[in-house]
This record gives C-alpha cells, structure tokens and sequence, in this order.
C-alpha cells in the first residue's frame, strides 16, 4: 500500500507541476495535431501519399515530442534537488520513476487520443486496417517517448545537453526505422541494427495497419517488443537514481 501511495503522490506533484505549465502543456497537446494538419496540407492534392505516411507519422510526431518534453523537465527536477530530496525518503527508485512516467504518460495518452482523432476524423485519414489499433500504436509510441526521455535525462546536465540527446537517441531511428525506406531495402548492416530499436517496431506496426484489414500477429508482436523497450527504459532509468542520506 505504501508504494501505491509512493507513486501516486510522485505522479501527482509532477501532473500538478505540468498543468501550471501552459507552454509545455501547449506543446504537448497542439504540436502533434498542427504537425498533421500541415502534413495533409502538403498534401492536399496527394491523399494516397498522406495516407501511406500519415500513420507512421502518427506515431513518430507524439514520441519525439513526449521524448523532449520528459527528457527536460526530468532533468530540472535533478538538476533542482528534487529527486536526491526524494531518495533520501523511505521511497524506492522504482517508485519514483513509475510516479514520473505515470504523470508524463497520461498527459502523453491524451496527446495520442487527440492527435489520432484529428487525423481521422478532421483530416480523414484512411488506412486498410481498424482505426483503433493506430491509437493503439500512437500510444505505444509516445509511452515509448516517455520511458526513453527519463532515461536520457539522467546523461545530460544542462538542458542544452537533454536537446543535444536527440541526434543521439532519436535521430538514428527515424533514418532507419523503415519510414523513408523499407526495412528490406535497407543495407543489411543497418537492416540489422535497425532490429535492435524500437522505433523500427512501432513504424513497422502502424505501417502494417495501412496495408492490411486485419491485424496480424507481426503487429501485434510489434506492440509487445515496443512494450519490452519501454519497461527496460523505465529499468534503466530507475537503475541512474543515488540514494542519498
């Protein structure tokens, strides 16, 4: 009971913490939506193309965004004290971190359901495969966004540092995670580390609902592996945490 009570606290200082914050909670909940509107606009005369990559971006748009987001404020609450005040309280590392992801992954929920229902319902975006299981991944990602943000931030030290992580974290994935080329065509050396970021799942999975009416075991394997990188994230971010006395 003590460590329900542990990370419901911890969860709701930082959810109170973001609602105070009007720039992030802008950005969390509107970036996303008018990075897909402009995306329809782009190709507006194109609705074949927009609904063959809409999707993937569907995905990545809420997961780079939920990445910086969580990456940052996390590392002000190291840089601020905050976390070394709580490990110096009878509260475990685990709690903590779940606390932190529980906060920042309902907030990324709510991004995830809004910016899905926009662009199916506002942009009509159109895929072969149900319509739920694209929310279904969208969410996936942007927990995805989440665990790996907490775990950046325990590597930065300034702010600059946690944006600096993108090339790192980030920019890789995006280039061979199958969204501007298919994962067969890629060189087999990076065909094969491509296997080894999760990224390369959630795309793989939301380009599956494109092609296919009916979900298949692949996409759902997907959704697993992507469920396995978040949890050991969310390991190792719990695993940077000193306890101090």
């Amino acid at each position: 009971m003590y460590h329900l009570q542990a990370t419901g606290a911890t969860a709701y200082r930082i959810v109170q913490q973001l609602l105070h914050d009007k720039r992030t909670i802008a950005l969390m909940f509107l970036a996303p939506t008018i990075l897909m509107a402009l995306l329809a606009w782009v190709f507006s005369n194109n609705t074949r193309m927009f609904n063959s990559i809409a999707p993937a971006l569907l995905g990545v748009f809420p997961f780079v965004i939920m990445f910086l987001i969580t990456s940052i404020t996390t590392l002000r609450e190291r840089t601020g004290g905050t976390l070394e005040r709580l490990m110096a309280m009878r509260i475990s590392k685990v709690d903590i971190i779940v606390g932190y992801a529980l906060a920042f992954g309902v907030f990324g929920i709510i991004q995830s359901i809004i910016t899905s229902s926009v662009a199916i319902y506002w942009l009509n975006m159109d895929v072969a495969g149900p319509q739920w299981f694209v929310v279904v991944v969208a969410i996936a990602d942007t927990l995805l966004g989440v665990a790996l943000g907490l775990l950046a931030s325990a590597f930065a030290r300034t702010e600059f540092q946690a944006v600096q992580f993108m090339p790192a974290f980030i920019f890789p994935q995006l280039i061979v995670c199958g969204l501007f080329v298919p994962l067969a065509q890629l060189p087999d050396a990076l065909n094969a580390v491509a296997y080894w970021l999760p990224l390369t799942y959630a795309v793989d999975a939301l380009n599956g609902v494109v092609a296919n009416a009916n979900i298949t075991g692949d996409m759902w394997r997907d959704i697993w592996v992507v469920g396995c990188f978040i949890v050991a994230a969310l390991a190792g971010a719990s695993l940077t945490l000193r306890r101090h006395s």
